[in-house]
């Protein structure tokens, strides 16, 4: 997670749900939505919470996707990010480029696997982090997270042992559809070595969410992440080196059901 999307994809869902809904949803049931691990699609989360609301008759996804995406972007996605005027400009970046650097200089390759639309993703990745061509599959590019398709695609190029075989890899996220992801990995491909990490999000940090912020911590331990760390930005190269060289931290996980 490099950025705080509680200002922006956290808002535009409140926002799609009032416009349609004439009620905006509060954090904590957003949180629990996103905990069933079903619903990374912000689109459909918004849909879902009005389903639930009882609203009748519902929107059409594509009639949320617009209205959605005009709060979130306030203009053409694929137009000049300089003429967005939506709530994508409230963003703070969780990491900055010295974190990438870090990690490249202790031989550790990095790229991105997120459910956000393209436009986003490069504008965060390039514009902002001024990364350069990231590794980056993002929302139309795989299946959607819990799907492991996207996940292991990245894995798989972000290169080899000498004698061949996959590296181990590490993936890092915020909800539990991030953790489902790795498990259902790990179900596809025994053979490799894949951890999760995981972080809960910036909305639940503060003194005053202690217990919130624990609650959903536990939640992201109890789908199966292997480590929960307090922040992006507080993931050292040589504990993450260690953690990969260790391999899995916790038990296979069960088949699905």
């Amino acid at each position: 997670m490099i950025r705080d999307v509680s200002g922006s994809y956290r808002r535009a869902i409140i926002e799609t749900v009032h416009h349609f809904g004439g009620w905006r949803p509060e954090p904590a049931q957003i949180d629990a939505l996103k905990a069933e691990g079903h619903w990374n699609n912000d689109w459909q989360a918004s849909l879902e919470l009005l389903r639930r609301r009882g609203l009748q008759p519902l929107p059409s996804l594509d009639t949320v996707v617009d209205v959605f995406s005009q709060l979130y972007f306030g203009g053409d996605p694929d137009g000049d990010p300089s003429g967005w005027k939506g709530f994508i400009g409230s963003e703070p970046l969780l990491v900055q480029q010295g974190f990438f650097q870090t990690l490249e200089e202790a031989g550790i390759a990095w790229g991105f696997v997120s459910g956000a639309e393209p436009p986003s993703c490069r504008y965060v990745l390039q514009e902002r982090l001024g990364l350069v061509d990231p590794p980056l599959i993002a929302m139309g590019e795989a299946p959607e997270k819990p799907d492991p398709t996207g996940f292991l695609r990245l894995a798989l190029t972000l290169g080899t042992t000498p004698s061949g075989g996959a590296l181990p890899v590490a993936y890092l996220g915020d909800t539990v559809a991030d953790v489902h992801m790795v498990m259902a990995a790990r179900r596809e491909r025994p053979d490799l070595t894949l951890l999760s990490l995981a972080v809960a999000p910036p909305h639940l940090h503060g003194p005053e969410l202690a217990s919130a912020r624990a609650r959903y911590e536990e939640r992201l331990r109890s789908a199966g992440a292997d480590r929960v760390l307090p922040s992006t930005a507080s993931l050292e190269p040589a504990r993450l080196l260690n953690w990969l060289g260790a391999g899995r931290l916790n038990a296979p996980s069960p088949p699905a059901s």
